[in-house]
């Protein structure tokens, strides 16, 4: 697993932090910045520049922190269906509780939250009311009216003008939200709408790390976007725009070069001076020229491909993408002549599996194995067995190895694992007593009180964070949260680990 730097972060901090407040100055008003992807804790940036802090966005908000105030945007449709974030597995208006939380933290203001596309639907009124309830100001926008097609009713008091304005104080107003599709570009114009009637100049602009617009279209880091945004149906593009306007070649993605002459539109209809001449023009991206290594960040993206390929086929498997959205990422990876076998730890945790197997050969049940590759680039490997599953033996290995602790040494003491076993079996009345990682941690942590080797071990679980991990079956609640916790990249062969239809 390269550990190498690819990404110049700091650079990148200070020609961005600087390309904002030169934006904002050439509006001469308060400017709307669209804020997309993750505001917090970007990993996917993380992966695949190496050497990019996934809270990049928040650093630059803290040095435009005297200039920038903040207002959240959420979908009503994504608060009533429950969606989830995958990288934390928690829904996204708990993602947006906690966006506020930790924004609020790191000492920046946020200004309002906005519950976009609002239809009075029961779980978005819950939320909005609790957050009114805990002094957060709250705006509901609903669907506007005559969008897309009808610019002439969108800027007018029944389009933008049916939404509530949100007071702001600062030059630069970040709109920011949990995921796409959070209603940011609508939040911004509607805003800008109502600036305008207020007779205040306010300008609109983008800031969008993927795609990468002076990298090359099929630059791995600009495919790995599109293998992240398979069922978005996102796709890169040559901007037309750009190139007729500068004859230069700029890479967009799709909804952005569609969308272009439409936002023109509204914005020359609310009577704001418009110099865009492209999407291209439209964003802030100087992400591109804190690369520093292009090798680095190539083979960095090329395993996210192989990462995005595995996600998309466990989801399948289990309903939640259909079958269109995970052939989409393999042929992604495909395209870029990559296989899953060219994620290092995949061979080693089916080869662990193929073992279990053969050995246990005429007993009943699944046979997986898991394999971690370590920060040196060894590989550790575990197998499930009655005690604890596959993720837990990798892990317990991984560490007995970073501690060089003989594997034949004992972590968990037997009276804790006896004691667990009995609390699952007798008491919670659990088909199986097999520790899953989050309760194989829980034993190891109690083990420190009487076992010195599990004292040298837990010290050493901090440095599995950013490791790469896979496992030959689709892991429990319990082992998805133990592998979050650690900091693992996990991904998982789209195979069920029992025949009950209730995955554990």
């Amino acid at each position: 697993m390269s550990r190498r730097v690819g990404f110049d972060n700091e650079k990148y901090l200070e020609e961005q932090s600087c390309a904002i407040v030169e934006r904002a100055e050439r509006v001469g008003g308060r400017l709307y910045l669209e804020f997309g992807g993750k505001i917090a804790y970007d990993c996917h940036a993380a992966r695949v520049l190496p050497g990019y802090d996934p809270n990049a966005k928040i650093h630059l908000l803290q040095r435009l922190k005297d200039r920038a105030e903040i207002i959240v945007c959420i979908y009503a449709g994504a608060i009533e269906r429950r969606k989830v974030r995958a990288d934390f597995g928690i829904p996204y208006d708990v993602d947006a509780l906690k966006l506020i939380d930790d924004l609020r933290d790191w000492g920046l203001l946020v200004r309002a939250v906005v519950v976009t596309r609002f239809e009075n639907q029961p779980s978005a009124g819950v939320f909005k009311a609790r957050l009114e309830r805990r002094g957060v100001p709250v705006f509901a926008h609903r669907f506007t009216s005559g969008y897309p097609t009808d610019v002439d009713r969108i800027v007018s008091d029944d389009g933008y003008g049916a939404n509530e304005f949100i007071p702001t104080e600062r030059p630069v107003v970040v709109v920011a939200g949990p995921g796409s599709g959070s209603g940011k570009l609508a939040t911004c114009l509607s805003q800008v709408y109502h600036e305008h009637l207020r007779g205040n100049v306010a300008g609109y602009a983008k800031f969008e790390t993927f795609p990468i617009w002076n990298l090359p279209l099929k630059h791995p880091v600009n495919v790995a976007y599109e293998a992240a945004t398979a069922e978005l149906r996102d796709l890169n593009q040559i901007d037309p725009y750009h190139l007729a306007a500068y004859g230069e070649q700029a890479v967009n993605y799709n909804r952005d070069i569609e969308t272009f002459p439409l936002v023109l539109r509204i914005l020359e209809r609310i009577g704001e001076p418009v110099t865009y001449r492209s999407p291209t023009d439209m964003g802030v991206n100087r992400a591109g020229f804190a690369i520093v290594d292009d090798g680095v960040v190539r083979e960095a993206a090329e395993q996210e491909v192989i990462r995005r390929h595995f996600r998309y086929a466990c989801e399948y498997a289990v309903g939640l993408v259909e079958r269109e959205d995970a052939d989409r990422a393999q042929l992604i990876m495909h395209e870029l002549g990559l296989d899953e076998e060219q994620r290092a730890v995949v061979r080693p945790a089916r080869e662990a599996a193929r073992e279990g197997e053969i050995k246990g050969k005429g007993n009943e049940g699944i046979f997986c194995g898991a394999a971690i590759e370590l920060p040196d680039g060894r590989i550790v490997t575990g197998k499930n067995s009655p005690l604890m599953h596959a993720a837990s033996a990798a892990v317990l290995n991984a560490v007995k190895e970073l501690s060089h602790i003989p594997d034949e040494m004992p972590l968990l003491t037997s009276n804790v694992m006896e004691a667990i076993a009995g609390m699952k079996k007798n008491v919670l009345r659990m088909r199986s007593v097999s520790l899953d990682l989050d309760e194989m941690l829980i034993a190891l942590g109690i083990s420190c009180a009487t076992n010195p080797a599990a004292q040298l071990a837990v010290s050493h679980l901090t440095k599995l964070a950013g490791c790469e991990f896979h496992t030959t079956h689709l892991p429990t609640a319990g082992d998805e949260a133990g592998l979050r916790r650690l900091g693992l990249n996990a991904t998982s062969d789209p195979q069920f680990a029992t025949r009950s239809l209730v995955i554990g």
